[in-house]
């Protein structure tokens, strides 16, 4: 038997100022490095124009043009899309060292293309075509271009792959070790790593730092938004899941302003790093969580927690007030075999039962549609057009309207009709741009329509699912559907990389069908609006049955 916390927390306040204190200022903070670390790869790696390097052309003492050059040296070649543009990859085999061969190509002025000319590939290397010299990405420093330019596609897809493995583990250690050393660990392994990828020499060791800074994303969030919905009364819950994903949105808009300001990749991976350092001060101030102790038995710790609590939220617990919680413990025990070890949780405990296996498998796929969505927008707002930088500052910015929806309807009309409304709103968007690929307007309009539909049921979702799974598992429930949500990232930069221009649209359709039927898979969820948190398997079980 296990002590409810949510029938402690009426005496002690449901969200006081010990809660508000913790929220703010350690939970929250606590969640930015995960938003840094999801994607300032994308700017590491980025890929900018480029064209084969001509030495005798591109001399700086030669003063030729760019468009002499590319007129002189780079064949026209039929893209992917089916249009054509210069090659990226090949050159004209000319011998463009001797003079006279140098005057015949300036008379030619601009007629120098032509499909007779032998082509080879660049011979020289590349020229990258920067808007700026500050620039460097490790695509430009490694050149991971033409027969190379599935490296940075395979860093995302082993980052996420990673990231899967990594949350798996880590979503035992919070369970079994407690929330607080598990947030620590997750910190400890991505600074190390993320610190080092700034001085990684080669790529084969920058692409082992991001994988060792994977596996700790996202999991080194997850922990902080369990604990803060663990801290606080029921009524509040919806409160700290918006307040979580505000942070969140604000994170990635903060991450487009650093990623645009600092544009050498070594810097930036320092710029995303360094400052987080300063998180390990909260080990001075990181409380475990009550509701974990509680979970496990260890009355004497939580009894230091919850009256600390009570403390700072001006509440004044009796001096025999948890003496009735532990004597029913102990009455239960005794019923018990008292050799009997405290029992051990695992991810076949979800499934035991039909009604949590039910729960699970739904709650399993909508995850995994969500965040293949939400991750796969997010991905996709760089090749909007325009400034890249921008567009994902925008796509942060995106978000925020989401919260101004959700405060009142979560509460109004529950977690399972919001949920089931934000995903089909979304999947309809995606599913639209079929219609509109050629226009510009229309398509940033839906874009920005699903981006709103899949950022509502990102906030949704994780508050459900904790609402949804019992506390002895909650840990090892959230962590099992996040690995299987990460799933989709890992395939979305391998259809971005295949795709066409008229493909490309395949992936927003399977998208959008998968939103639609999670939307509706949402509705055989029970709602949790207001319900106490089941402690138990067996009140799992019976939840929603």
């Amino acid at each position: 038997m296990t002590i409810d916390f949510d029938l402690i927390l009426p005496d002690v306040g449901e969200y006081g100022n010990y809660q508000k204190l913790m929220v703010w200022f350690v939970f929250l903070p606590g969640m930015i490095p995960c938003g840094f670390h999801a994607y300032n790869q994308l700017f590491m790696a980025t890929q900018p124009k480029f064209r084969c390097l001509i030495p005798d052309l591109d001399l700086a003492d030669r003063n030729f043009t760019e468009e002499f050059i590319r007129n002189a040296s780079i064949p026209f070649v039929m893209n992917k899309d089916g249009r054509w543009n210069f090659s990226s990859c090949s050159m004209y085999s000319r011998n463009y060292s001797v003079e006279e061969d140098l005057t015949v190509l300036l008379q030619a002025s601009g007629n120098l293309s032509s499909s007779d000319i032998p082509t080879v590939p660049c011979q020289a290397g590349w020229k990258f075509q920067n808007n700026d010299q500050e620039t460097t990405t490790v695509v430009t420093e490694w050149e991971l271009v033409c027969d190379k330019d599935f490296y940075p596609t395979m860093a995302l897809v082993l980052f996420g792959i990673s990231g899967l493995i990594g949350n798996w583990i880590f979503g035992y250690i919070q369970d079994s070790m407690g929330r607080r050393p598990a947030f620590f660990i997750y910190l400890l392994i991505e600074s190390i790593f993320a610190i080092a990828t700034a001085f990684a020499p080669t790529f084969g060791i920058w692409l082992a730092c991001r994988i060792g800074v994977g596996f700790t994303v996202p999991a080194i969030m997850g922990t902080p938004f369990v604990m803060a919905i663990e801290l606080v009364g029921p009524s509040w819950r919806t409160h700290v899941a918006l307040l979580a994903n505000v942070v969140y949105s604000c994170t990635l808009c903060l991450l487009g302003v650093v990623v645009w300001l600092v544009r050498d990749w070594r810097q930036m991976s320092l710029a995303t790093s360094l400052p987080f350092l300063a998180f390990f001060f909260y080990w001075w101030v990181l409380p475990e969580s009550p509701r974990w102790l509680l979970s496990q038995n260890r009355l004497a710790e939580a009894e230091v927690e919850i009256r600390k609590m009570a403390r700072i939220n001006k509440r004044s617990l009796p001096a025999g007030y948890f003496n009735q919680f532990k004597t029913n413990v102990e009455e239960a025990g005794d019923d018990m075999d008292s050799s009997r070890s405290q029992p051990t949780y695992g991810a076949l405990d979800l499934v035991k039962t039909p009604n949590m296996a039910r729960k699970t498998a739904i709650v399993t796929f909508i995850w995994f549609t969500v965040t293949s969505v939400y991750v796969g927008l997010s991905y996709y707002a760089p090749a909007l057009g325009g400034n890249e930088y921008l567009n994902f500052l925008l796509a942060g910015v995106a978000e925020l309207p989401t919260y101004f929806f959700l405060w009142p309807t979560m509460d109004r009309w529950g977690r399972r009709w919001t949920l089931c409304f934000s995903m089909i709103l979304g999947g309809v968007a995606c599913l639209a741009t079929l219609s509109f690929q050629d226009d510009y307007v229309v398509m940033l309009v839906l874009y920005c329509v699903g981006k709103f539909g899949i950022s509502s049921a990102f906030v949704v979702l994780p508050l459900m699912a904790s609402e949804l799974y019992p506390t002895v598992v909650r840990g090892i429930g959230i962590s099992i559907s996040g690995v299987a949500g990460m799933l989709g990232p890992i395939f979305i930069p391998l259809i971005n990389y295949l795709g066409t221009e008229s493909l490309m649209v395949l992936p927003l359709m399977i998208m959008g069908g998968l939103m639609v039927a999670g939307g509706l898979c949402a509705l055989t969820l029970p709602e949790t609006l207001h319900q106490h948190l089941p402690q138990t398997l067996e009140e799992g079980e019976l939840f929603g049955s």
